[in-house]
């Protein structure tokens, strides 16, 4: 006779203090993996660090408070990182690209209301994991450079041909002739623990991207003075205001000088489909 599992149904409610004993420690834990996360996914679309960071705390605070799943972790999507950098790109300015944003919000609103979401039923399975898998590729060529320690020419990175006359191909090749050895120990390291730790059952309740976040930091901070310091120009730099004026000067906002262009209407229709079928 097969065994029968009993899983607990989550509690209800937005917040009570029956949960916070339980759910405190897990805040902590989520919080701790999803701030280099944010900050990542913004470094790598192009988008300002501070975006990443308020992306990550509207998508704790407010779609947590209106979502019906008691379980979900809303931010930033790494599988929107090429596309988002390329639309950037091709937009000219960061403010262009909110109204994109803005005006792909609204389309999938109105998916919503129409209950387009059954379209969804005439895409093949395999051709949303194709694409997922694709940008996967991307993103693992991509950051094989800066894995080794090669930030050469990181805007425009997202390009197949980039700037310098290099391309995709062609840049892990030159980086593996410029590597910094600090940055090698510290990606193995971390590939490493995201692998082997959770096969681990003794210590697969820790989050692997926690110990890895921990990791980085205790051996960047190890590294300082050796051979192996970690270059100033790798580190993830957030804006440090010292008044209010400076930390609202931070906020940026969409330009509607440019809602007719087609571009912006394109990119905000790729991002509504590609986003939903994610």
């Amino acid at each position: 006779m097969a065994s029968q599992h009993e899983y607990a149904k989550p509690n209800s409610g937005l917040f009570s203090l029956a949960n916070l004993k339980k759910d405190f420690p897990a805040s902590i834990v989520v919080f701790l993996v999803a701030l280099p996360l944010c900050l990542g996914i913004a470094l790598a679309s192009g988008a300002p660090l501070f975006a990443g960071v308020l992306t990550g705390i509207i998508g704790g605070l407010v779609v947590a408070s209106v979502s019906g799943s008691q379980l979900s972790v809303s931010g930033p999507a790494a599988g929107l990182t090429v596309i988002v950098f390329g639309a950037i790109t091709k937009l000219g300015t960061y403010e262009t690209f909110l109204l994109a944003v803005m005006l792909g919000g609204v389309l999938q609103l109105v998916l919503g209301v129409v209950k387009a979401g059954t379209i969804a039923s005439y895409f093949p399975s395999s051709v949303i994991e194709g694409m997922l898998a694709a940008i996967g590729i991307i993103l693992i060529l991509k950051q094989i450079p800066h894995a080794v320690g090669y930030d050469a020419d990181f805007v425009g990175d997202e390009s197949f041909n980039e700037p310098d006359n290099e391309n995709t191909f062609s840049a892990i090749s030159s980086s593996l002739s410029k590597i910094s050895y600090g940055a090698v120990i510290i990606s193995s390291l971390s590939l490493a623990i995201l692998i082997y730790w959770p096969k681990v059952k003794k210590l697969a309740s820790i989050p692997a991207p926690l110990i890895v976040v921990i990791l980085g930091i205790v051996l960047s901070a190890v590294f300082k003075g050796s051979q192996f310091e970690i270059n100033s120009d790798h580190l993830v730099k957030i804006p440090v205001v010292s008044s209010f004026g400076e930390f609202t000067n931070l906020f940026r906002f969409p330009d509607f000088s440019k809602i007719t262009s087609p571009d912006v209407w394109t990119i905000a229709a790729t991002l509504a489909i590609v986003a939903s079928l994610e």
